[in-house]
């Protein structure tokens, strides 16, 4: 009996990495799918799915992705193609350039 086998794709987009808090990164991220920053993040930050900085998170520098949504704080510049989600705790120092842009 013969089995074929589909070759599989990755799936990115349901993957999430994360820094948590406590975590200090110097550099630079590139990443096919989702991030969450609870931490600390010195640099840029690229991704092609959503980017969410929590309410500990710290990112001095660039983001560039998707979507964001932002409760901590970002000094940078920012470039989001569709939504940009801020939350009431979100601190924002820098460029923003958005598709769409809530604030709470």
């Amino acid at each position: 009996m013969r089995k074929d086998r589909a070759a599989k794709a990755p799936e990115t987009g349901n993957k999430q990495n994360r820094i948590s808090e406590g975590t200090s990164i110097t550099g630079e991220i590139k990443s096919e799918g989702d991030f969450r920053i609870d931490g600390s993040l010195e640099g840029k930050i690229k991704s092609t799915g959503k980017v969410v900085i929590g309410k500990s998170g710290v990112l001095k520098g660039t983001l560039i992705c998707k979507e964001a949504d932002l409760e901590g704080t970002v000094d940078g510049t920012i470039t989001i193609d569709g939504l940009l989600n801020l939350r009431a705790s979100a601190v924002v120092k820098g460029e923003v350039a958005t598709g769409k842009l809530s604030v709470e």
